[in-house]
């Protein structure tokens, strides 16, 4: 079995066509995964956006501590500090075997009352923040359409939930995975089993594999590269705004080839301040409201070392 392929070339469209529409949902409603194609990204700026990131994962790690993880979740994220105990879906006791570099939406400078607002934070290399910062812009054009096609494709006519989109909460993530041992026990992960807490990711990586993804049925199968695509899948808080309609998917990644691997999600969510719901016309609602922001800083501070609550002991 394998995931679904779609063809988006009239992702552009005022009006998406009604077999993009039942090819969208089907897919998503079904696995919460697919493969787009004719997605209209440049596939030099891809190739460019893996060269960088293969330079910077190159550096010492003294070069790469210089750019730290910060408390705005910007910078290096070094192996072994990334733990998915939020999981439901397995007993995750030990840490992520990757690391990897994050970019957020560059802000000028944080902003009160605006969770994970601010700059970001470069290393040197050349032309490196210059093909983050395009290779970002032309995803979250490309994200802004997926949601649209997302949310009509569900039913849902009115779209006003887009203007949460207008400064949306974007990341980037540079992966490495190194090889882990195939004698290595079964609880350690490059990334362990998870749903991903957002609306869209949007991955590209390399010929490796290593990714697998969970079918209703409980059976984990591979995801592969397929040249000139992305894999697209949904995350909790789409599924949330659709009422459960489209799936967000739990899937993991297990590198077990003998080489490193490399990949490049590109997640697109609200902003931080965004109320999240069921929207009209999907039915009954299943899930409360949330904040965005308050969701995300749970996340974040149990399963990231940086955000961890520092408590502090009384010296008498």
């Amino acid at each position: 079995m394998q995931i679904p392929k779609i063809d988006i070339s009239g992702i552009e469209d005022k009006e998406f066509s009604r077999p993009l529409l039942q090819d969208f949902f089907s897919a998503y409603n079904e696995y919460g995964f697919g493969y787009i194609i004719n997605h209209g990204i440049d596939k030099t700026l891809k190739e460019q956006l893996f060269q960088v990131s293969k330079h910077f994962h190159s550096l010492s790690l003294s070069e790469k501590m210089k750019v730290a993880l910060d408390h705005k979740h910007r910078g290096y994220i070094a192996i072994n500090t990334s733990t998915d105990v939020n999981s439901k879906l397995a007993d995750v006791k030990k840490p992520n075997q990757s690391e990897s570099f994050m970019m957020m939406r560059e802000d000028k400078s944080e902003l009160p009352n605006v969770y994970l607002s601010g700059p970001n934070q470069w290393p040197e290399i050349e032309n490196f923040k210059e093909v983050l910062e395009k290779y970002t812009s032309q995803m979250t054009k490309l994200g802004r359409n997926l949601m649209r096609l997302a949310l009509l494709s569900s039913g849902i006519s009115d779209l006003s939930v887009m203007q949460s989109f207008d400064t949306p909460t974007i990341w980037l993530r540079l992966l490495y995975y190194p090889p882990i041992p195939k004698t290595s026990p079964s609880d350690l992960y490059g990334s362990a089993p998870h749903t991903d807490f957002g609306c869209l990711t949007i991955l590209a990586q390399d010929e490796i594999g290593g990714l697998q993804v969970q079918t209703k049925e409980g059976e984990w199968i591979d995801v592969p590269k397929v040249e000139e695509s992305f894999v697209v899948n949904v995350g909790d808080m789409l599924s949330r705004l659709t009422n459960g309609l489209l799936r967000s998917t739990p899937h993991r990644v297990i590198n077990k080839s003998g080489r490193e691997r490399f990949s490049c999600p590109f997640f697109f969510d609200p902003h931080t301040n965004a109320v999240v719901q069921p929207l009209n016309g999907t039915g009954k609602p299943k899930f409360p409201p949330i904040n965005f922001g308050e969701f995300l800083r749970e996340e974040l501070e149990t399963s990231y070392e940086k955000h961890k609550k520092v408590k502090i002991k009384q010296i008498v």
